[in-house]
């Protein structure tokens, strides 16, 4: 029987419009939790893009910053990105929300050729390099695709999407909500969730999916 795996999960933000999509989070920690496992939350310490009110859809004038807003997830239990060290973890796992792709990397302004934020690209190569499983939901697989360039991902049905992966070097397999796809030599696990017309039972299931993945993906014990 394998013993408990520890998680370590980013966050760029609180809300799918300017940060980290709140349903995939929580739905990812408790996925976590149920696979009998643990996680500790980090996020960047950097100011988010801009700020979206939710009620509206419009554009705030006011700044927020990514690890505050982030630890309103977590419970206030959250480090800055800065502290990561891959050697006290097993997984390395990014919840989706449009924040990702705006405070994390800049995908949502540059497409294929988007920046990623450096502490998370030498989080994502250090895990990679110690052979240790990363997961992905929603538009997070992008960061992957960029940084690691040849794995196999997938960010749903977008065909613009897809194009944007191919062009960094990586792979895509089109998928449904809670289905997911395993890339066992880059030990990447990828899920699509609100990039497809999804709702909180196929979040909730592409989440579990994606944890039990990443946990075969370990090595024993």
């Amino acid at each position: 029987m394998k013993t408990p795996k520890k998680f370590a999960v980013i966050l760029a933000g609180c809300g799918h419009k300017d940060g980290a999509e709140i349903q995939e989070s929580v739905m990812a920690l408790y996925a976590i939790a149920r696979a009998k496992s643990t996680y500790e939350v980090f996020a960047p310490d950097i100011n988010q893009h801009h700020v979206i009110n939710h009620l509206t859809g419009q554009p705030a004038d006011e700044t927020r910053n990514v690890l505050v807003e982030a630890a309103r997830i977590a419970r206030g239990k959250i480090r800055p990105l800065s502290e990561f060290k891959d050697q006290d973890f097993d997984v390395l796992m990014f919840a989706g929300g449009f924040g990702v792709a705006k405070n994390l990397c800049t995908y949502a302004f540059d497409g294929a050729d988007c920046t990623v934020n450096p502490e998370v690209e030498k989080a994502v190569k250090s895990m990679h390099k110690a052979g240790k499983p990363i997961g992905a939901l929603c538009i997070s697989p992008v960061i992957l695709a960029k940084v690691l360039n040849n794995v196999t991902i997938t960010m749903g049905q977008d065909p613009s999407a897809i194009q944007n992966v191919k062009k960094m070097g990586a792979n895509h397999e089109t998928t449904n909500a809670q289905e997911i796809v395993v890339d066992k030599k880059n030990k990447v696990v990828t899920n699509p969730c609100y990039m497809l017309d999804s709702n909180i039972v196929d979040i909730a299931e592409g989440a579990m999916n994606t944890v039990n993945a990443l946990l075969e993906l370990c090595p024993l014990p």
